[in-house]
């Protein structure tokens, strides 16, 4: 278990200026490329967005009055309603258009040739299991509220704004109980079975 602070996350200007990510975290932790990565996007104004080659990605949104998205020659998409979601190539060519101001969404990107990302947007009322599961890792936001999380006698808790990273790619045996409040985005990477 590894606790991301939210003061911990890096925030980047887009490079068409047309918004900011805060990237909650990723994996390598450095440098390019990555097999996942999870980040919040602010977007303050229509336009393209970049094009990430063999990488599939997922946007939810979360606030603000939603976004019409053109994706290569297929009909409008509009998320107008909080939590949903869309998935697509990152090779698409994907144009954003703002219903009314500025929105704040969740994307997830993972390399398609080594892994699947599933996607969850739920409460944490009391408590829930995590079982480690052989070549898979989570990626669990706190989009408000606290959790805590046990493992083997061990304990953290992580506040709004904050991620914590499961990793049990090692083969870790048991089972993660997270307990608290509020609102959980979780993130679980499996590995694609190589034939």
């Amino acid at each position: 278990m590894h606790v991301i602070a939210a003061n911990q996350a890096r925030r980047v200007r887009w490079k068409n200026d047309g918004g900011w990510t805060t990237e909650l975290a990723r994996d390598p932790p450095q440098g390019e490329p990555f097999n996942w990565r999870v980040s919040i996007a602010q977007i303050e104004q229509d336009g393209p967005f970049s094009s990430f080659p063999g990488i599939d990605r997922e946007l939810l949104l979360l606030d603000g009055n939603g976004i019409e998205l053109d994706i290569d020659d297929a009909p409008p998409l509009r998320l107008a309603q909080r939590f949903e979601r869309v998935h697509f190539a990152g090779e698409a060519r994907v144009r954003c258009r703002l219903l009314a101001g500025p929105t704040r969404d969740f994307n997830v990107m993972v390399d398609r040739s080594r892994l699947h990302a599933e996607t969850l947007a739920r409460p944490l009322v009391g408590s829930m299991l995590i079982f480690a599961e052989p070549g898979t890792q989570w990626l669990i936001h706190v989009l408000s509220g606290h959790l805590g999380a046990k493992q083997d006698g061990r304990q953290v808790e992580v506040e709004t704004g904050g991620s914590l990273r499961l990793d049990f790619r090692g083969g870790t045996n048991g089972r993660v109980a997270l307990d608290g409040g509020g609102e959980l985005l979780m993130v679980k990477f499996s590995e694609i079975a190589v034939p």
